[in-house]
């Protein structure tokens, strides 16, 4: 390899990266002055799996108001009390307005654990008592369902991991949405679910790269949702690329705020795993 083509490669590989992010942002006005929960298992899967989501929905010029409701301190190893306050060192690294922004249960529903098992109407049980108004627990059947948040994020049915926990909040999550349409037959379910596509390991490790083999599955996927008659409105998949300076920051809500976790697997993830870098959404159907 001469000098030329060893200085050309990463001046590219720069280029394309900033190309992909500048192309990811005007890719998601509907992402935009809405009320939104980030729903995770433990504190760190807000960096370690949607900074560049959050980085992008907390920009002050998208206009939204994040929330980060956490299922579980990650009590495992003794440390809950420690990683409740980091995650909200992370959150203000990764852009929310307030410490009142980010809630944090401490529950024996919600046992951290890859053995433990958490049950779906217990997941959907805390979404209704967080985000379902008084008034519309008193409503008629018939009348409009209504909420407090106008989107819900949070894993895919693969949970990215295969981590049980994360599983759980995906099928909770579709349970509290069903069951704000149960006996509305005609309504529109106000709070869309947007969820975390989960990649192949080969995938999970390329960082950026992986891109645009992204942006490809996604515009084939938006080609064959377009010949479905069941697609909600607006678009069907998100894409959310973080530039240099947001995966610095999301680097940073690691290293910085889950210092109790960084062991030395982490440097790996966080170093070339493409969540640090590339998020994509797919907005679920309820109903």
């Amino acid at each position: 390899m001469d000098l030329y083509t060893a200085l050309a490669i990463p001046i590219l590989i720069s280029t394309l990266w900033l190309l992909t992010a500048n192309l990811s942002r005007s890719s998601h006005p509907h992402f935009a002055n809405k009320r939104i929960c980030l729903l995770i298992a433990h504190p760190d899967d807000e960096a370690m799996f949607f900074s560049p989501t959050l980085l992008a929905l907390t920009n002050p010029n998208a206009g939204n108001h994040v929330k980060i409701l956490c299922l579980s301190n990650g009590n495992a190893d003794g440390l809950g009390q420690v990683r409740e306050k980091e995650l909200v060192a992370s959150a203000k690294i990764l852009g929310l307005r307030r410490p009142e922004d980010v809630l944090v249960l401490d529950s024996a529903d919600f046992v951290d654990g890859m053995d433990t098992k958490w049950g779906v109407e217990k997941v959907a049980d805390v979404l209704t008592r967080a985000f379902v108004p008084r008034s519309e627990k008193r409503g008629k059947s018939g009348d409009a369902p209504t909420a407090t948040i106008d989107m819900l994020i949070t894993f895919d049915r693969y949970g990215v991991s295969g981590h049980p926990n994360h599983v759980a909040l995906y099928h909770g999550a579709k349970e509290w949405l069903s069951g704000l349409l149960k006996g509305r037959e005609g309504w529109r379910c106000p709070v869309e679910l947007h969820t975390l596509t989960s990649v192949s390991i080969l995938r999970k490790y390329v960082s950026f790269l992986d891109t645009p083999m992204t942006m490809i599955l996604g515009f084939l996927g938006g080609v064959t949702a377009s010949r479905r008659q069941d697609q909600p409105e607006g678009r069907r998949q998100a894409l959310f690329v973080s530039d240099m300076g947001q995966s610095r920051q999301g680097h940073n809500a690691m290293t910085m705020a889950h210092r109790s976790q960084m062991r030395w697997f982490r440097w790996g993830w966080i170093t070339f795993g493409r969540y640090m870098v590339v998020n994509d959404l797919k907005r679920q159907t309820i109903g």
